[in-house]
């Protein structure tokens, strides 16, 4: 379980606890223990009067962008209406890049030129949400260094400036987490739930090599649920997190 990104800890808890039941495969029980985890950080998130503001974080390199582009392609199939908030104004063509996701998803898109400022951007993106009749707004943030404490505070005033917008807003903040990374998503998770008060993860590229196992220590050692599962570049390739399929598939790499 270690070796599957576990981590040391939430692996020996895990094996410590399954163990203390007793009786049947040991195997089997450990699954149980960690679905067990899992489940127990799983909690739906709340219904709030439209628009729902979720912002989506993480560092360079997850897949944040293209991410955000499946999440509103899914909640327009599910039959709501998404707005996607072009909030990344600082990266070289970001904005074009999600405005092509907004347009394979076939949702409405607000953006700015490069340089401006994030948080008035996303302001004037709810504020069209609510003039539009849209339901949902997926703000799309610059990617950031969890350790540079300038950029993860400007997390921070993209938090209130939405909180001026809609009541409550963020409603949700979904971490994108590159399954390959390991135990350093623990340190991502660990701090963006500090400053940006994470509500849920994405885990993507788990159609690699990548055990993904930092799921587990996620869930376990900080309570932040997993939401959904990236498993390949297509728009439909973003799933609702299952833990049991995950935890089965887990163990047929790690045990």
């Amino acid at each position: 379980l270690s070796a599957a990104d576990v981590g040391g800890l939430t692996a020996g808890r895990s094996v410590a606890r399954g163990g203390e039941d007793g009786g049947g495969d040991l195997r089997e029980r450990v699954k149980t223990e960690i679905r067990g985890v899992l489940a127990g950080a799983a909690a739906p998130p709340a219904e709030v009067p439209a628009p729902r503001v979720v912002l989506v974080v993480g560092v360079n390199g997850t897949g944040k962008t293209t991410t955000v582009g499946k999440l509103a392609h899914r909640c327009r199939l599910d039959g709501r209406t998404p707005l996607i908030c072009a909030a990344d104004t600082f990266r070289a063509a970001a904005v074009e890049q999600i405005a092509v996701w907004a347009e394979r998803a076939s949702v409405d898109i607000v953006r700015a030129a490069d340089g401006a400022d994030p948080a008035a951007v996303v302001f004037d993106a709810i504020s069209a949400a609510r003039a539009r009749g849209r339901d949902v707004v997926f703000v799309d943030t610059a990617g950031r260094l969890h350790t540079r404490a300038d950029l993860m505070g400007e997390l921070g005033k993209i938090r209130r400036v939405a909180g001026r917008a809609a009541a409550g807003a963020p409603h949700e903040v979904l971490l994108v987490v590159d399954a390959s990374v390991g135990q350093n998503g623990i340190s991502q998770a660990r701090r963006f739930l500090e400053t940006a008060g994470v509500t849920g993860i994405v885990l993507t590229k788990l159609d690699g090599t990548a055990k993904g196992g930092v799921a587990v220590a996620i869930a376990g050692e900080l309570g932040v649920p997993i939401r959904y599962v990236g498993v390949g570049e297509g728009i439909d390739d973003l799933l609702p997190f299952s833990a049991g399929d995950y935890v089965d598939a887990l163990f047929e790499k790690a045990w």
